[in-house]
Order: C-alpha cells, then sequence, then structure tokens
C-alpha cells in the first residue's frame, strides 16, 4: 500500500482520510498544535484507526511545505469565518444574545 492510498484527494484544499469523513487538518491539528501522541488522536475519533493517523504524520512530514500551507489556509478560513459569523449573527444568535441578557438582568434585580 502506498501512503497516498490512505486519502481522498477530493480537492487541494480538501485532503480526507480513506473511507472517512476525518479532514487531515483535524489529525494535524492536535498533533502539531495540541501536542496529542498518534494513540490519543486515535481514540477522539470513531471512525479511524492508528494506522491512519501515522499515514497522516508521516504525510505531514514527507510534504511539509505543502501541508504547512494547507493548514494555514485551514486556520485563516477558520477565522475568517468565525468574524464573519460575529459580524452578520443569524436571528437564532441573535434571540439568545437577548435571552442571555434578561437572565443576567433578572439575576442582579
Amino acid at each position: 500500500m502506498q501512503l497516498e492510498d490512505y486519502f481522498n484527494f477530493l480537492e487541494p484544499y480538501d485532503i480526507r482520510l480513506q473511507g472517512t469523513r476525518v479532514g487531515i487538518e483535524n489529525i494535524l491539528y492536535d498533533y502539531i498544535f495540541r501536542a496529542r501522541t498518534p494513540e490519543e488522536i486515535e481514540k477522539s475519533f470513531s471512525t479511524i484507526t492508528l494506522d491512519q493517523v501515522y499515514a497522516t504524520i508521516l504525510y505531514y512530514l514527507q510534504n511539509k511545505e505543502a501541508v504547512d500551507q494547507y493548514m494555514t489556509d485551514w486556520i485563516e478560513y477558520g477565522e475568517r469565518m468565525r468574524r464573519e459569523q460575529e459580524a452578520n449573527p443569524s436571528p437564532g444568535i441573535l434571540r439568545l444574545r437577548e435571552l442571555r441578557k434578561k437572565q443576567i438582568a433578572e439575576k442582579n434585580a
């Protein structure tokens, strides 16, 4: 089995573990930024194997520059979406905020 056989390359910005809906960014974020072990990562996902975690880490190590850019783009996209959601909250979020304000006001009254 080749290393690439572990992955489904849907788009340049969407690489998933073969047979799952788990993107490599989920595995690598835990590995790189949370310093979790492969065993810890495997336990937090019900649909992946330890082999898949190790394959993802190896793919990262062998393609570090490209995967670093992939991760940077993914993080920036998430931050941009959070800013957009904060600037344009849905009616449901606005309603929850109002309810929370009422709860706090009633508690302090």
